[in-house]
Parts: C-alpha cells; structure tokens; sequence
C-alpha cells in the first residue's frame, strides 16, 4: 500500500496552494485532480481580480500555472478521483478509482463547490461568454451594460445590488410572486432604482452570437408563468443566483458539516473535526467563494497539515 505525508483532494486554488506549501515543507504531497482539474475556474474566460496578473488571465492558464508552481517544488498531481475514506483511525485508508489504496499521515480536502444552475442547454452553450455564477467574479466585465440575474434568494438579492453598482440595469428574474431573500436584503432591493423585478418569469432561453470559439450573449427569452406569455430583454450578461452545492458527498456522516454540507472547520484554522483532516476553499467557504480566500485556505490548510505531523513526532 502507498504511503503519504499528505494526500490533497480535488485541485483549484485551494489544492494547488496547499500543494506548494506542503511541497516546499518536504511532505511530498500527492494530489489527486477529480473530474475537473483546475475546479470552476476553469470555466471562467478572464479572471481579472487575482494578485500578480496585472493583464488579467483565463482560469485554465491560471490552473495550469498554479499545477506548475506545484509540481515544481515536488507535488505528484494525478489524474483520479478519490472513491473513500475512512476516517475512523490514522493513518487514514483511502481508495482511488482505480483500485489503488494509499495511507495518509494527513488529508486536506480541496473538492470545492458547485454552483447551481437552471439546466437549460443555452445555459451552458454561452458559459464564459455572459453566462455566470458569480458576480464578484465577472462583473466588471458588463461595467455600463444591462445584465440579468436569475434568481429571490439572498444570494440573488447580493449579487442584483452588488451589479446594480456598475450596470446601467439589472434585471430579478424570479418565479414566484414574492422574494425568499430576508426582509433586510430584499429593502436593499427595493430601494435600488436600476434593479427591476420580473415577477413570475422564468428562463427559457439564453440567446446570442457565435463567431467561431467566441460566444455572447445578448439576450434572454423569458416566459410568465402565470399567463403563459413570452417575451425577450436584452441583456448582455446573464448571472445565476441559485447557490452552491459543496462537493462532501465523499465525507457524509464522516466529518462535522452544516445543513447544507459545508464542512465545518475550527475557527481561526481549516482543522476538520477529526484530527488531521483539514478542508480549504469552497468546500468549507460559503460566504466569500473567491479563488484568493480560496488560495488563502489552501496556504493554512498545508501549514496545519506540516505542524500536525510535526506534533505526533
């Protein structure tokens, strides 16, 4: 059986920061990348707001920058999804989908989010070309410009305000006749005069222009579900604003994690609740979801991971 120091699940800024810190302390960690090496950054076109890329830079040359800063220093990054762990005695026994079982000193849990979607086909089509889940993230990008934002939780509320402050108009797309969101955000709604609530309205399609690999949105064809009318706004950029589903399914009834799955980590540490297992990034971030918090974990998770060993000596 194959041993590590410290074995990291799932890749992004989270994996691949605390592949380089874990590397550069002499854990030799291995990294094992999931379905979707690089996480959701690697659907994202331009990513503007990471320090150190004063041009800007896409998400999957970021990622693939990131994989190279950390096989530098040692990481063993592969391609794999990691099918168990138990997590009951150390070293922790992990299977591999490939048959393989490795034991672990330490494991730093870096599987990330997934953000929800309306699973419509236009939807993915115009995926880095309007389409987004994340308007910290790309709204810069539609400075001046009419966008729409799909959703009448808390999440929808922030995102509609947060655009509504560099877009000449927002549009709340909901389905239902009253918002979910709490009273304080949905005031903060109601008091932004270029944030327009489409009561009723649902998405049937997302529509654009292809040239080639490039891809734009330009509009959304909506349908009242109350009289059953259609109708087309004229958007550019087309945010979804349904929430994350936190990828733990692997960790159920393993380690401690809130109602919706998140795992719960100590404060001021990315320390699980069993000793020796730790979680960065989106899989324990529900409020900021950023790929610098998520780097930032990522660094503290691999420090933990280093004095953790350290004190079983």
């Amino acid at each position: 059986m194959e041993k590590t120091k410290c074995l990291i699940i799932g890749s992004g800024p989270a994996g691949y920061t605390a592949a380089i810190y874990a590397a550069r302390a002499d854990l030799k960690p291995i990294l094992y990348e999931g379905l979707q090496p690089g996480g959701q950054l690697t659907t994202t076109t331009e990513v503007d707001n990471f320090p150190g890329y004063a041009d800007g830079v896409d998400g999957p040359t970021m990622m693939e920058d990131l994989k190279k800063q950390a096989t530098r220093f040692g990481t063993d990054a592969r391609w794999g999804m990691v099918t168990n762990v138990d997590t009951t005695k150390r070293p922790f026994k992990v299977n591999i989908d490939d048959g393989k079982e490795i034991e672990a000193e330490t494991i730093i849990i870096a599987t990330g989010a997934t953000a929800k979607y309306l699973g419509i086909e236009s939807e993915e089509k115009f995926m880095g070309g309007g389409v987004s889940a994340c308007a910290t993230c790309d709204g810069f990008f539609y400075k001046g410009k009419d966008v729409a934002v799909i959703g009448g939780g808390d999440t929808a509320a922030e995102e509609a305000t947060y655009l509504a402050n560099m877009c000449n108009k927002v549009y709340l797309i909901h389905r239902r006749d009253e918002l979910r969101a709490s009273k304080a955000m949905q005031k903060r709604v109601f008091n932004t005069p270029n944030i327009e609530i489409l009561w009723n309205h649902e998405v049937k399609e997302v529509v654009g222009v292809e040239e080639g690999f490039n891809k734009a949105v330009n509009g959304v064809i909506l349908f009242n579900n109350k009289t059953g009318e259609e109708k087309k706004i004229d958007v550019e950029g087309y945010f979804v604003a349904l929430g994350h589903t936190p990828n733990t399914d692997l960790f159920k009834n393993k380690l401690e994690m809130d109602n919706i799955g998140y795992l719960i980590t100590k404060p001021d540490s990315t320390a699980s609740s069993v000793d020796g297992i730790f979680a960065a990034g989106d899989v324990q971030d529900k409020h900021f979801r950023q790929a610098i918090t998520a780097a930032g974990t990522g660094c503290m998770a691999a420090m933990e991971s280093e004095r953790f060993i350290g004190e079983q000596v």
